[in-house]
């Protein structure tokens, strides 16, 4: 996911993804210690994805205060 798209994604969508996003990291790094992963990039990719969500987040409420 982009940078741009999530800043267009209203606060609640974009909690709501970060939530999706966390699971999803959680299956591929449970699924990567029984046997290895087809990309293993995609645990990079992912925990990528979920800081610059955080990040997003944490901007927003700096600016609503």
């Amino acid at each position: 996911m982009k940078n741009q798209e999530i800043k267009d994604l209203s606060t609640q969508d974009l909690k709501d993804k970060l939530a999706a996003e966390q699971v999803e990291l959680n299956k591929l790094i449970l699924n990567h210690a029984i046997s290895p992963v087809e990309n293993p990039m995609a645990i990079k990719a992912t925990r990528r994805n979920i800081a610059r969500m955080m990040t997003e987040l944490r901007k927003r409420e700096l600016t609503v205060k």
